[in-house]
């Protein structure tokens, strides 16, 4: 079995539908609670665990809470100016 994300055109989908009914056999339907929350949440996770293996393998520097704190106050009196 596979999983796809569909994208369906409003007037489109009672014709859709219709097409499912007629192919329960061989489709199921499931909402993504995921996708419900955030349409992004797929192509966000991705990100995430890319700057992870990226922090992981030293080609990311993560910073230390105090390094965080002074480069934002630097960017904040930078933007002052």
């Amino acid at each position: 079995m596979q999983t796809l994300s569909v994208h369906i055109q409003d007037d489109y989908m009672q014709q859709f539908m219709n097409f499912v009914k007629n192919s329960h056999s061989n489709i199921t339907i499931s909402k993504d609670k995921n996708l419900e929350l955030d349409p992004y949440f797929y192509e966000r996770q991705q990100e995430l665990h890319q700057i992870r293996a990226d922090v992981k393998s030293g080609k990311m520097e993560m910073l230390s809470e105090e390094q965080y704190e002074k480069e934002i106050q630097q960017f904040f009196s930078e933007l002052e100016k």
